[in-house]
């Protein structure tokens, strides 16, 4: 029986069968193809979706917008000052709202549970851009580029995530690791990382499909032998400046660099959700290099332009992906 995710939400992906998330990317393979060869694929013509963003991003916003209007869908852009939701209006409301004005609605925020009442009380799907506890859409863009790296099956393929592993990347991480028969590996300090319960579920998840889930601090053991080595910002977007010089003293021996990259197979890749603090580029780079004499922070200029990185090649399939998720839950 073919794969059938018409009218669905994607909120998590733990919602989501190893069959489903591997549709999921073939789909997007063939929206890359279709795009690269300049094949319109206007499906969705007709349609319109509301992006509600309580945290700004760049890929996640251009990602949406550009797969949207190639697949001929209207597209409204909320940020946090254009809708009355969570301050004048419930999202309860809102939702009943968006849902007789939209086919799709995308969230971006912060509470997992704002996005489960969008999907509850809406009656159209809703897609999550980014939650504090999960960010689903990133996931498919980073198997596809791990597929597009190694081939399709990424069965035992180990990923190593180091810093913080409590955060919504990793928790993600460890999760389509778990669906897809993936060899994760969490390794950070002891006090970061994921929550007890999650771990217990990707487990449990992981002894019907053959996936390994480790926790470690030891970095360099964590390293050995790795496929993809990945990182992400260690200070979160909304936390308070403060946190930096208690991120930096616990999560230095984490940073990615030439000597960790060494410790995995000459074959593996980087990669890197983005934004990052790589060098002093930026107003924050340079802040935290004046600050704390770091100029890059969970990973260093060498590796994110190196040879090994396909971070850029990732941030392009947000792209495809999405386009995958709206067209396959819309059609």
């Amino acid at each position: 029986m073919g794969v059938n995710l018409s009218g669905r939400s994607f909120l998590k992906l733990l919602d989501f069968t190893p069959a489903e998330i591997n549709y999921l990317l073939d789909l997007s393979r063939e929206f890359k193809n279709m795009k690269r060869n300049g094949v319109p694929h206007r499906y969705l013509e007709g349609k319109n979706v509301v992006l509600l963003f309580q945290k700004t991003s760049t890929r996640t916003r251009c990602a949406f917008e550009v797969g949207a209007m190639d697949l001929g869908m209207g597209v409204t852009y909320l940020d946090p000052n254009s809708s009355q939701m969570g301050k004048k209006e419930s999202v309860q409301d809102s939702a009943y709202v968006f849902g007789r004005m939209f086919d799709g609605i995308e969230f971006r925020g912060f509470k997992q549970s704002d996005v489960d009442d969008l999907a509850k009380y809406s009656g159209i799907p809703v897609w999550n851009g980014l939650t504090d506890d999960f960010h689903p859409t990133q996931m498919l863009a980073d198997v596809l580029t791990i597929q597009e790296e190694f081939g399709q099956n990424v069965k035992g393929k180990k990923m190593v995530f180091f810093g913080d592993a409590r955060n919504n990347v990793a928790n993600s991480l460890m999760v389509v690791s778990a669906k897809l028969g993936m060899h994760f590996v969490a390794c950070g300090p002891k006090e970061l990382m994921p929550a007890e319960d999650l771990v217990k579920t990707c487990k449990e998840v992981a002894k019907e499909t053959g996936a390994v889930i480790e926790l470690t601090s030891d970095a360099k053991a964590a390293a050995k032998d790795a496929d993809v080595i990945y990182t992400d910002i260690w200070v979160s977007m909304g936390e308070p400046v403060e946190k930096w010089q208690e991120r930096i003293d616990i999560l230095k021996p984490y940073q990615v660099n030439k000597e960790l990259m060494a410790c995995a197979k000459d074959t593996a890749i980087f990669l890197h959700c983005l934004p990052s603090y790589h060098d002093r580029n930026t107003e924050n780079g340079e802040w935290v290099f004046e600050t704390f004499g770091m100029d890059g922070v969970e990973v260093t200029n060498d590796v994110i332009y190196g040879h090994q990185s396909r971070c850029f090649d990732e941030a392009e399939n947000r792209m495809h992906t999405i386009k995958a998720v709206m067209y396959a839950t819309l059609k």
